[in-house]
């Protein structure tokens, strides 16, 4: 994944927690992030990290905007190196008109601007998520020019922390989501209208990011490759998009869908979205990862080996079976990692599942 070489082709995808405070990592994080990292995937993705307050979708989420988020991403980041070698990327997000809610298992609802917990929303076009909700405030040209600056600076602090590489959230209905779909952008300036205007301010941030870090630090994507809603972004405008940011030097692209629109309908099942990573992947050169109800081990390796994708993203499937890759490694002949600690744990019918340690990390 441009200069970063992966031990595999499974990536953990990037998972909110809803467990920070005042943007700050706790020792939640820790032990969630640390357990992750000794599953024997080949890359951990930190959750969806706000580059401003008010781009978090919830007061809970974490951010990376000041010295005191940095340093408690620091100390989470610092804790866990010292006991596994996982390659460490951060997703860096905005959540724009979708900011300002509720805890998911206490609704998710949106939270007013004037109550405790909530703030005023910005996105391109000052139009509500839902009905019934606060609209946004559409962001001025000054607006737009601090949150650019504010991916820049949020992208230098994780370069600062020691972050492998750095993923910047198009997807999922968020901010540059929504400056990319003409349902959510009714902007009629440079930033609004055209498919050339509307890649605007995402290029624009991606060129400012890359610009901004060391070369040794991949800068990829996640993009929703549909709004599965009729007039909205699809996959042809999703494959201009990436043949966009390829030729700007993006290392990858991780393709989801959804969560623009209320309306959409999804259709969920098994590999549902791996046909929008195979659109992607035909298209441009990079590494492209699915995701989507990618549960049974046959069914990743399968995705990667007709080539519909270059890499394979796990996050539920993770939560609920955390050592998901060394499972997958046992069944297909393969081989993992795994901690001096848990060497003791290969069943013996798996002999030779587990890499000889090579470092002093445990690993």
């Amino acid at each position: 994944m441009g200069p970063l070489r992966l031990d595999n082709r499974i990536v953990i995808a990037p998972m909110c927690q809803y467990s920070a405070e005042n943007g700050c990592m706790t020792d939640w994080h820790l032990i969630h992030l640390g357990h992750l990292a000794l599953s024997g995937a080949a890359l951990l993705t930190i959750e969806a990290t706000a580059v401003v307050p008010e781009g978090r979708i919830t007061y809970a989420d974490v951010g990376l905007w000041d010295d005191a988020t940095e340093a408690a991403l620091a100390r989470v980041v610092a804790a866990v190196r010292r006991h596994s070698p996982m390659p460490i990327a951060i997703q860096l997000a905005h959540a724009g008109r979708k900011a300002s809610t509720d805890l998911p298992w206490r609704g998710g609802r949106q939270i007013s601007p004037d109550a405790p917990n909530g703030w005023q929303t910005v996105a391109p076009s000052a139009l509500a998520f839902e009905a019934g909700e606060a609209a946004p405030t559409a962001l001025d040209r000054d607006g737009i020019a601090r949150l650019r600056d504010a991916f820049v600076e949020s992208a230098r602090r994780a370069v600062r922390i020691g972050i492998d590489a750095i993923q910047l959230h198009g997807a999922h209905g968020y901010l540059l989501h929504q400056f990319l779909s003409p349902l959510s952008n009714r902007r009629d300036d440079d930033y609004g209208g055209s498919l050339e205007n509307r890649m605007r301010l995402p290029l624009e941030i991606f060129d400012a990011v890359r610009a901004a870090v060391p070369d040794r630090v991949p800068v990829t994507m996640r993009v929703s490759g549909t709004d599965w809603v009729e007039g909205g972004w699809d996959i042809e405008q999703t494959i201009a998009f990436a043949q966009a940011v390829e030729a700007r030097g993006c290392a990858a692209m991780h393709v989801s869908s959804g969560g623009l629109d209320p309306r959409q309908q999804i259709p969920v099942g098994p590999s549902y979205q791996v046909p929008l990573a195979r659109a992607l992947k035909q298209a441009v050169a990079i590494p492209i990862v699915a995701v989507g109800l990618i549960t049974d081990y046959e069914q990743a390796e399968a995705i990667v080996a007709t080539g519909d994708a270059d890499l394979i993203g796990l996050a539920r499937t993770i939560l609920y079976d955390p050592r998901w890759p060394w499972h997958a490694a046992a069944h297909l002949g393969g081989r993992v990692r795994a901690p001096d600690q848990y060497l003791r744990s290969q069943p013996h019918r798996f002999k030779d599942l587990f890499d000889v340690p090579t470092s002093d990390t445990g690993m």
